[in-house]
């Protein structure tokens, strides 16, 4: 009997272990980007960004069948230009972003092998002036950022997928800490997506 009540617990725990061995919880992501910024107008100063590319790299966890918490870190390179009332300048920045997002997973669509989500979260917008800037004084700036997205993956194999991506990323413009070129106005980055996911 007690034979019986061990081999039924280790073949239980075998099982057990296989099927979360064969689940896998973690994923990579490398995806190339678009950065398109609105315009922003306030305190008599009209702000453009030049509309750019980048990339994307993120480590998603999956907590659940529904539910999984995400880090990103995106690279991109625009120009802030700025219309003041004494004339014009420009500013040319690397903007590295920083993010955390929880994603809520949707049931798949029957007919396509698609797996769509939602997302939110924070982070920060960190813009840094490249060499090629020629306004005096302009320092790296810090802009914290409220984030909302979606998106959906394609299996491809058993631990590869092909992602499509929508994030939108709402924050205050940058001045890189010059008063002459303070908005004070909220702006929004549309950044789409798309690249490859590898799970393990």
């Amino acid at each position: 009997m007690w034979r019986k009540g061990i081999l039924s617990v280790v073949a239980i725990s075998l099982l057990t272990a296989a099927a979360v061995a064969q689940e896998s919880r973690s994923e990579i992501s490398v995806q190339g980007t678009g950065f398109y910024t609105k315009d922003s107008t306030g305190q008599g100063i009209r702000q453009q960004a030049t509309d750019t590319g980048g990339f994307l790299v993120g480590y998603r966890y999956n907590l659940n069948r529904w539910l999984a918490a995400e880090t990103n870190y995106g690279f991109a390179r625009n120009t802030q230009q700025y219309s003041v009332p004494l004339g014009f300048a420009g500013i040319q920045s690397n903007v590295h972003q920083f993010t955390g997002e929880l994603v809520v997973k949707l049931p798949s669509p029957v007919l396509f092998k698609i797996n769509p989500y939602l997302l939110a979260g924070g982070g920060a917008l960190v813009f840094s002036p490249t060499d090629n800037n020629l306004v005096a004084g302009a320092d790296t700036q810090g802009k914290g950022a409220f984030l909302y997205g979606g998106g959906a993956d394609l299996p491809i194999s058993r631990h590869f997928s092909l992602r499509a991506e929508y994030r939108g990323l709402v924050y205050k413009s940058p001045d890189f800490g010059l008063s002459s070129l303070n908005t004070d106005a909220v702006t929004h980055t549309a950044q789409p997506s798309a690249g490859i996911v590898f799970r393990f």
